[in-house]
């Protein structure tokens, strides 16, 4: 009877064979970065080879792995290792998962009889919010422990990873081994943090940091074609590899119009207001005084009351006639997802002259840096996405929604019409983008990503 209830386990190596690749620097230099600084991650990607060198000559194996290990980690407080681990490398892990190995590895799992366990030389701790969110909850990591002292790491391993049978995949070295599409993912990747775009390989760093002194001045450059009479900025930043395009321009000038964008980089009103070629308002909860003194167009704090916020809408957007951008997100999403969208604006819209407000879908990226952070220094934030070497933004003005039925959505029928003028804004601009429309705020997005709500955070163009 007892042999009936035996499990037996299916190992499983993570490098090499669920992932496509066996290199373990790129996920080293990630907590470097995130977690330590670029100083850090600048030493271990000069260290780096020499460890790798060393290693070879003294046929010690597990020598790069330790080197990487304390330079990466030594005296890092735990918890941001841990933020690292959960926000920033399970989508690197996700982008290098091995389809062919990912799906045997799914069937195996639904045998009642077995117990997956998943090897890895990477520290566990790096490893494990990975593979319980993206392989599922119940399978093993078995992995080295890092030590602890005071809270705070040591750069040293406490034990091996614990002795399974590896199998190894038979496509193991093969060079068609394909990535898992993002439709088979366990469940979406919609959240995740760090300032780099590409996989960081030893070769992609150094290409990077030797980008870094160029990338600088042309950031500055470009923020500086900011301030300039619109044609002629657009003229220039095309001419530093800054390329913007635009859809859907309106033909005449309608004062007093609420744009309400989706949010991609703290920039988005910006380079709304460059290709209308027209001033524009934007409304923050909280920028920096940095990100406030380089903005080339008018800012409106809010205040996060409800009645005070719509207060201040209604008088850029009736009694000052200007035009206002919103981004009713409240902040940004790097995926092709939309946030929910809060009501307010279609409620401040509604009682403007026109009663409409400008749905406007907005796209863009980078080959380098991420322009948005959670847990990084948000004011570099615009620094960042233009020190990519060929930014690009995509903006695509759509038709005008009615939000006459939103009026007075303090209460009552007028709280459901707000809403679903809100629902509706938001399926627009998500078909256009091929976005998917979610439930998701921006307190999700904090919490998952910083562990806490983010109502002190730093942020950008506001709920509205």
């Amino acid at each position: 009877m007892a042999d009936s209830h035996r499990c037996s386990s299916v190992a499983a190596e993570l490098e090499g064979t669920l992932l496509i690749s066996g290199s373990l620097f790129p996920y080293f230099l990630l907590v470097a970065l995130e977690a330590g600084g670029p100083l850090r991650a600048a030493t271990l990607l000069v260290l780096y080879p020499l460890a790798v060198l060393l290693g070879a000559v003294a046929a010690a194996t597990d020598l790069p792995l330790l080197a990487m290990t304390f330079l990466s980690t030594a005296g890092l407080p735990a918890s941001d290792v841990s933020a690292v681990a959960r926000a920033t490398l399970p989508k690197f892990f996700l982008s290098d998962l091995r389809a062919s190995a990912f799906r045997s590895m799914a069937t195996a799992g639904e045998s009642e009889s077995e117990r997956l366990v998943v090897v890895t030389r990477l520290p566990r701790l790096l490893a494990e919010p990975f593979v319980k969110d993206y392989l599922g909850p119940d399978v093993r990591v078995a992995g080295a422990e890092l030590r602890l002292l005071a809270g705070r790491f040591t750069g040293t391993l406490a034990s091996p990873t614990p002795a399974f049978l590896q199998v190894s995949s038979p496509e193991k070295s093969s060079p068609a081994a394909l990535p898992l599409p993002r439709s088979e993912y366990r469940q979406p990747l919609v959240f995740h943090d760090g300032r780099l775009v590409f996989r960081p390989t030893p070769l992609a760093c150094l290409a990077a940091a030797l980008w870094v002194p160029l990338g600088v001045v042309l950031s500055v450059t470009r923020l500086l074609l900011g301030f300039l009479p619109h044609g002629a900025g657009l003229l220039l930043a095309a001419a530093t590899g800054f390329r913007i395009r635009a859809a859907g321009l309106p033909s005449g000038h309608r004062r007093g119009t609420l744009f309400a964008c989706n949010h991609q980089t703290l920039m988005d009103p910006v380079i709304l207001s460059t290709v209308l070629r027209r001033p524009v308002t934007a409304v923050t909860y909280s920028l920096s005084g940095f990100s406030e003194a380089i903005a080339p167009i008018r800012t409106v704090r809010l205040t996060r009351d409800r009645q005070t916020d719509a207060e201040i809408m209604r008088r850029e957007l009736v009694a000052r006639g200007g035009d206002l951008v919103v981004c009713p997100e409240g902040t940004t999403c790097r995926e092709p997802y939309l946030l929910r969208f809060s009501p307010l604006f279609a409620e401040v819209a509604a009682a403007g002259d026109q009663a409409v407000v400008t749905p406007t879908a907005v796209r863009a990226g980078g080959a380098l840096f991420h322009g948005s952070t959670v847990r990084g220094y948000k004011w570099l934030d615009s620094v960042f996405f233009l020190m990519n070497p060929a930014p690009w933004y995509e903006i695509r003005i759509l038709k005008p929604v009615a939000t006459a039925a939103a009026a007075g959505g303090g209460g009552g029928g007028g709280a459901a019409a707000s809403r679903e003028v809100a629902n509706g804004v938001q399926r627009v601009i998500g078909d256009e983008l091929g976005f998917e429309c979610t439930e998701l705020t921006r307190r999700d997005k904090y919490r998952m990503i910083a562990g806490h709500d983010g109502v002190d955070a730093r942020s950008s163009p506001a709920v509205a």
